[in-house]
């Protein structure tokens, strides 16, 4: 079945009504990948920049999640043209490429994601699940309309050129990462200072005026409330991996006495 448009994350932030929510899939596991496509979340970001995630378990994860509601995004773990070209060869469609700073690390992302003469994406189409084997009529010259790319923002360097950076043809939209972000600002795990709220307000403010979509990492949910409120067309609120560690968490402190401790209350 050929590739639509409108299969695109750009193309549901363009085409929805609200923002999109989503969660990121960290474990590795299509299962678990499966699972949460089925959650009635919009969007899955699977992650290979901070999880045990290589080309063949993405691609796992890709087929497990097909056919479901959902759009899956993906993270490499770095803006590197080999690897996107790899990824997109198998079939990813939304990328989320991590640590842009600058304008030129922008343009180098668009540009792996483009066959020449407008970028360096190796051909492959032949060989590759994205064009099926050669079975999506024109792959080639429609590649790039099946591709969305967003940026993240996540340094003190791309808030400060965060302008810049959303001018660029090809980058479809940014991502602010408040973790990284407070790390740069020298508030290493502090991403709910007022100035690391501040830094992000600034980056979805600026997205607005450019007429591009921005999206923010949020557990916290009066900060996610926060930064909705302020203009984020999509969210991740939740992962796999932290919502497995609170709830066994949960269900030790429910049914396990600690030493010299209160019984348990079943």
């Amino acid at each position: 079945m050929p590739f639509r448009i409108e299969d695109t994350f750009r193309s549901a932030l363009a085409e929805a009504d609200r923002p999109l929510a989503g969660m990121w899939v960290c474990s590795g596991s299509p299962l678990v990948a499966e699972l949460c496509a089925g959650s009635g979340l919009d969007w899955l970001l699977v992650d290979a920049e901070h999880s045990p995630n290589g080309l063949e378990s993405i691609l796992a994860q890709l087929q497990a999640v097909n056919g479901y509601p959902v759009h899956a995004m993906v993270r490499p773990p770095v803006n590197d043209t080999v690897l996107i070209k790899q990824y997109l060869d198998l079939g990813v469609q939304n990328l989320l490429i991590p640590m842009v700073n600058s304008v030129a690390e922008a343009e180098a992302a668009v540009a792996a994601t483009r066959y020449p003469p407008q970028g360096v994406r190796g051909v492959g189409s032949a060989l590759a699940r994205a064009a099926r084997w050669n079975r999506v009529p024109d792959y080639l010259a429609r590649a790039s309309d099946t591709i969305s790319v967003t940026v993240q923002i996540e340094s003190t360097a791309a808030v400060e050129a965060v302008e810049d950076i959303l001018a660029v043809d090809g980058v479809d939209a940014v991502f602010i990462g408040p973790s990284d972000l407070a790390a740069s600002m020298g508030l290493l795990g502090q991403q709910e200072h007022p100035q690391v709220r501040a830094a992000v307000d600034h980056c979805l403010s600026a997205a607005q005026a450019a007429g591009k979509p921005a999206g923010v990492n949020a557990f916290n949910p009066d900060t996610a409330r926060h930064y909705l409120a302020n203009g984020a067309a999509f969210i991740l609120v939740g992962a796999d991996v932290a919502i497995l560690a609170r709830g066994s968490e949960a269900l030790a402190g429910k049914y396990i006495t600690p030493a010299g401790g209160t019984p348990a209350s079943y």
